[in-house]
């Protein structure tokens, strides 16, 4: 067995297994396990692998097959150019959230941030690392993802304090900004996903209650007093619920409020500034 019949039997493999991106998959998880970019693969495609390598590639296929997330296999995904660790407690960090903190970094720099559902931490970390905010503090109910969220602010040496807590509960003092990609899945929907998510990824942080919108409610509601007057609050939304926590925002005293489409052209995310004064 060569390297190269290695790679190509893994594609096999996960061909059979009815993995779409076969191809794809079988070379990340190849590449990940020897540390081989293309250009060492193919000094190397003709050199033979060790047993423990074979061993050790087989058993990264049999995960992918079943359904366990890449991300996960790997351990990390890369999110606004920086890399971040990933388990099964936190959500995999998406491109949609890169939308959100594009939208959220012209607004933080020398300003106090506060990350509602932090998750793996992808948002503080990035805003803090690329937008010079003064402060910034994340939060998540759970304690497990925040253990992954302190390693990815020291991974990028990220200036981000974390806070357990159940949204506002645990939190004092007002903030410039409030940013929060919270769980905007209704429960049904949940239940119909692809096995991916819907088997691995942490049910927390995906599910949003019954019509996917019942944290947008709470922390527009609880959230103007923690807010400075004229603070901004960003949220990630769901591709259908625009609409929606716009009407919200404006119905809680928001005043210039934008929805922004992501890269599909589906509404991605909405902003709003605190009209206090």
């Amino acid at each position: 067995s060569t390297y190269r019949e290695m790679l190509k039997r893994g594609e096999k493999f996960l061909s059979e297994a009815c993995r779409e991106e076969a191809a794809t998959d079988s070379w990340l998880l190849f590449s990940w396990l020897l540390e081989m970019n293309r250009a060492e693969y193919i000094v190397k495609e003709r050199e033979r692998p060790s047993e423990k390598e074979l061993r050790t590639y087989q058993s990264l296929l049999e995960r992918r097959a079943s359904h366990i997330p890449l991300q996960y296999i790997i351990g990390e995904q890369e999110f606004m150019g920086l890399s971040f660790l990933v388990n099964e407690h936190v959500l995999i960090p998406r491109m949609d959230t890169e939308i959100l903190v594009e939208t959220a970094l012209p607004y933080v720099s020398e300003k106090s941030v506060l990350d509602l559902c932090t998750g793996s931490g992808c948002i503080a970390v990035s805003l803090s690392v690329l937008g010079n905010p003064d402060f910034c503090l994340a939060t998540d109910i759970s304690e497990q993802a925040l253990e992954i969220a302190r390693k990815n602010a020291e991974r990028n040496q990220a200036e981000v304090s974390f806070l357990k807590s159940d949204l506002f509960g645990k939190i004092s003092g007002t903030f410039d900004i409030i940013v929060s990609n919270p769980p905007y899945i209704s429960t049904e929907i949940v239940e119909g996903l692809m096995e991916e998510v819907r088997d691995h990824e942490p049910r927390l942080a995906l599910d949003g209650g019954e019509d996917g919108l019942i944290f947008y409610h709470r922390i527009i509601l609880e959230g103007k007093g923690f807010l400075k007057p004229q603070g901004w609050l960003f949220f990630e939304i769901g591709y259908d619920q625009g609409e929606a926590v716009t009407g919200m925002l404006q119905a809680a005293g928001f005043i210039n409020i934008v929805c922004k489409k992501d890269y599909a052209g589906f509404d991605r995310v909405v902003f709003g500034q605190n009209g206090g004064i």
